[in-house]
C-alpha cells in the first residue's frame, strides 16, 4: 500500500536527520562543555548497535516469514489507505509498549533489555544502544498485526519508522514543543525519566511514539524531581567490557537461580520483576517507590 521508493526515501531521510542531529549535539556538547558524550560510552553504543544490526540481518528472513505466514490467517483487512496506516502505527506502537513493559517487569527479558539502560550518559547515540537479543523474540509480539491484515513489509516498515522517532527523543537538550504535543507524543523530557535511575523514575514512560499508553496504564511520570537525573542502573556494573556489557545481568540472574532453594523460587527469579528476591535482600522498583513515597510524606 506504499510504494517501495517512498519507504526507502522516508527511511533514508530519517536516518540522515538522526545522524546530522547526533553530530550537531556532539559538537554543541563539546563547545558548551556539557560532557553529554564520553568516548568509551559512545564506542560502546556503536558496538551494541552493530551487534543488534548483525542479529537483525541474521533473523530478518525468519521474521518476515513468520509475519507473512501468520498474515495468511488474517481476520480482516482495511482497504482505506489512511485508516490502514493510522491503525497500523497505533497498534504497532501499543504492542511495542507491551514489549517494552515486559522488558522492565520480567527479569528474564530485563536481562536482555538492560544493555539499553546501562549507559550513565544520555544523548542521541544512546538511542542506538540496542537491546541486542530482542530480534530473537520481538516478532511474536507483532503477530496480532499480521492477524489484523497488515502485511509483513508494512509491519516492519512501521516498526523501523517508529524506532527512528524513538531515537530522536534521546537528548538532554530542551526542545521547545507545544504543551499539547507532550500530552500525546513522547518528548525528550519523558524519555529522560525513562533512562533515569532515581527511584521515583524507575520503570516509567515506556512509550516509543505515543505517551498515551503510559498515561492510560499508570506508568507515566513527569520530569519533576528537585534533584538532577542520574542516568544508568541502580547498581551499575564495574566491568563494562564488550562481553560483560551484554551478559552482566544474565550472570547475576544465574547466580540468583543457583542460590534459590526450590524450583518455584528459581522460576520466580526468572519471571518476577528485577529486584525481587526470596529473602528480601533486594527489592523491586515498586517496593522502593512505595518506601520513597512514605519517606517523602513523613
Amino acid at each position: 500500500m506504499l510504494h517501495p521508493n517512498a519507504r526507502q526515501e522516508t527511511v533514508v531521510a530519517l536516518v540522515g536527520l538522526l545522524v546530522a542531529m547526533t553530530l550537531l549535539e556532539m559538537w554543541a556538547s563539546h563547545r558548551e562543555n556539557r560532557k553529554y558524550y564520553e568516548r568509551r560510552d559512545t564506542l560502546t553504543n556503536i558496538y551494541l548497535t552493530a551487534l543488534a544490526f548483525l542479529l537483525n540481518l541474521a533473523v530478518g528472513g525468519t521474521t518476515f516469514f513468520i509475519l507473512h505466514f501468520t498474515w495468511q490467517f488474517r481476520l480482516f483487512e482495511i482497504h482505506n489507505a489512511i485508516v490502514y496506516w493510522v491503525v497500523l502505527v497505533l497498534a504497532q506502537d501499543f504492542l511495542y509498549w507491551a514489549l517494552h513493559y515486559i522488558g522492565h517487569y520480567c527479569r528474564l527479558f530485563w536481562a536482555i533489555h538492560v544493555t539499553h539502560h546501562s549507559s550513565e550518559h544520555f544523548n542521541f547515540s544512546t538511542g542506538f544502544r540496542s537491546t541486542v537479543f530482542e530480534p530473537l523474540y520481538r516478532v511474536f509480539f507483532y503477530l496480532p498485526l499480521a492477524l489484523m491484515g497488515f502485511s509483513a513489509v508494512d509491519i516492519l516498515y512501521a516498526y523501523l519508522v517508529t524506532q527512528l522517532y524513538g531515537n530522536l527523543v534521546h537528548t538532554q537538550y530542551n526542545i521547545p514543543l507545544p504543551k499539547w504535543y507532550g500530552l500525546i507524543f513522547v518528548i525528550p523530557s519523558h524519555h529522560r525519566v525513562h533512562h533515569a535511575s532515581n527511584i521515583p523514575y524507575l520503570d516509567k514512560n515506556m512509550g516509543m511514539v505515543l505517551i498515551i499508553w503510559d498515561r492510560i496504564f499508570g506508568t507515566f511520570r513527569e520530569e519533576n524531581l528537585p534533584e538532577p537525573i542520574k542516568y544508568g542502573l541502580t547498581h551499575q556494573p564495574e566491568n563494562m567490557g564488550p562481553v560483560n556489557v551484554v551478559f552482566h545481568e544474565w550472570k547475576a540472574l544465574v547466580t540468583d537461580i543457583r542460590k534459590a532453594p526450590t524450583l518455584k523460587v528459581k522460576l520466580q527469579y526468572c519471571f518476577y520483576p528485577p529486584g525481587w528476591s526470596h529473602d528480601g535482600s533486594t527489592q523491586t522498583a515498586r517496593v522502593l517507590q512505595r518506601e520513597w513515597e512514605e519517606k517523602a510524606v513523613a
